[in-house]
């Protein structure tokens, strides 16, 4: 029932937009930041593929 209660769409909307927005900003931020944790984490993980 949109039409009953279409502040509870709103929100849940919102919510996800900002969630959404979070998220990029996280991944945005490691990308900018840290780029050789992220070819330590890669270089592990191959590793951890190649034992198993």
């Amino acid at each position: 029932m949109p039409q009953m209660a279409p502040l509870w769409w709103e929100t849940l909307f919102i919510l996800f937009l900002m969630t959404f927005i979070f998220m990029n900003m996280i991944m945005y931020y490691n990308k900018m930041n840290n780029p050789k944790m992220n070819e330590v984490k890669n270089i592990k993980i191959n590793q951890f593929k190649w034992k198993w």
